[in-house]
């Protein structure tokens, strides 16, 4: 099988991506697949790379994957189907590369957000992960918390800040004055279409609610302003499409002040991962039972990680958010949860890329004329 593999991309989790990439390499089998890899830069700018770095990165499990702009430029036509989607101009002669699925290990916007899962699906190319409208919508904090409540499940409070209400300052600190009356101090600020904590702070002030507000509209033009919970952060990996399977749940535990981009990609002491997340027999299954009724609320499919909160006080279970495109990276709870109900990483990049072609064919096979 030919697997485009796509990272880097136009977003703040551009490095994150790299590294998830270069586990996900690590463990393809490379003897049954071919791999095409794709990186694409922080601008926008899609290249093909030299086939040298999978053995580089096979070779050195401290090896990170690099994005090389050469000569080598790449593009998909939205109309060339599988064999003549992929172009790769070389030296301004056009050629194609066959490509049978792709996957995209792409975190964040233009990655996550479903503007790629549209191109693919235009260019007839199977992909691994959510679809178009599913990544759209969870790529949204604000209204994927609007669809599980819905849907009657249980989720953190918010507020939600839109860029033209804190422009003015009467607006604004009517919102301020909203949210010390609903939560109080400390408050937690993130912005809605972010991930890896990107943007991400906590405000013990309205000094610092303000600061932190303003820093996450710097990431996007809504921001979610929630009540800081004293909680467990429990997570749970889900894969399928029609047929949904959730994994052992696991446990961050931060040595940061909260689990930040820092604790998250950087800091290999940063938080320490417990899988199984100690959790009596009740919690288990409902956390389970969550995962996958939040995963099928959003129409998600291919694969996710749903992340909890557990009030350390009441006990509530609480949704927080939804991953499309999980962290694959060597330290990353997705791989790790779904290894500790027997899927290894390798056995998961394969259940993965048949679960994209299985969707393809089941929508390819629906009628679009009469």
């Amino acid at each position: 099988m030919k697997i485009a593999l796509l990272f880097g991309g136009r977003s703040g989790e551009h490095e994150v991506s790299l590294l998830s990439a270069s586990s996900v390499v690590r463990n393809i089998n490379t003897t049954k697949h071919t791999i095409i890899l794709i990186g694409i830069t922080k601008q926008g700018l899609w290249f093909l790379q030299n086939p040298s770095q999978i053995e580089r990165i096979k070779s050195n499990k401290n090896a990170v994957l690099m994005i090389e702009e050469t000569d080598s430029i790449l593009s998909i036509l939205p109309g060339g189907m599988r064999d003549r989607a992929l172009v790769c101009l070389r030296k301004n002669t056009p050629s194609f590369l066959p490509c049978d699925v792709a996957f995209p290990v792409l975190h964040g916007t233009f990655g996550e957000d479903g503007t790629i899962q549209g191109l693919f699906e235009m260019a007839q190319i199977p992909y691994v992960g959510c679809g178009v409208m599913s990544s759209s919508l969870t790529m949204d904090k604000e209204k994927t918390k609007q669809v599980w409540m819905s849907e009657k499940l249980p989720v953190v409070p918010y507020i939600c800040m839109k860029k033209g209400v804190f422009l003015v300052e009467k607006e604004k600190n009517r919102i301020y004055l909203d949210a010390e009356e609903k939560f109080g101090f400390p408050l937690f600020v993130k912005p809605c279409c972010a991930g890896s904590s990107v943007g991400t702070a906590k405000a013990g002030d309205r000094a610092a609610l303000d600061q932190a507000v303003s820093e996450a509209f710097a990431w996007d033009d809504k921001v979610l302003i929630e009540p800081f919970i004293n909680a467990r952060e429990i997570e749970c990996s889900v894969t399928g499409n029609y047929e949904v399977r959730s994994y052992v749940p696991g446990e961050i535990i931060p040595t940061h002040e909260f689990y930040d981009y820092e604790a998250k990609y950087i800091d290999p002491e940063g938080a320490a991962l417990l899988i199984p997340a100690k959790l009596d027999k009740t919690d288990f299954q409902k956390l389970k039972e969550l995962a996958e009724k939040a995963y099928k609320a959003v129409d998600a499919s291919g694969l996710s990680r749903i992340d909890f909160f557990i009030d350390k006080i009441t006990g509530e279970i609480m949704l927080n958010e939804i991953n499309t495109i999980p962290g694959f990276t060597s330290i990353s709870m997705f791989s790790k949860m779904c290894e500790a109900s027997g899927l290894t990483y390798p056995e998961l990049i394969e259940k993965l890329l048949l679960l994209a072609i299985e969707r393809f064919n089941y929508r390819n096979a629906l009628k679009t004329s009469m």
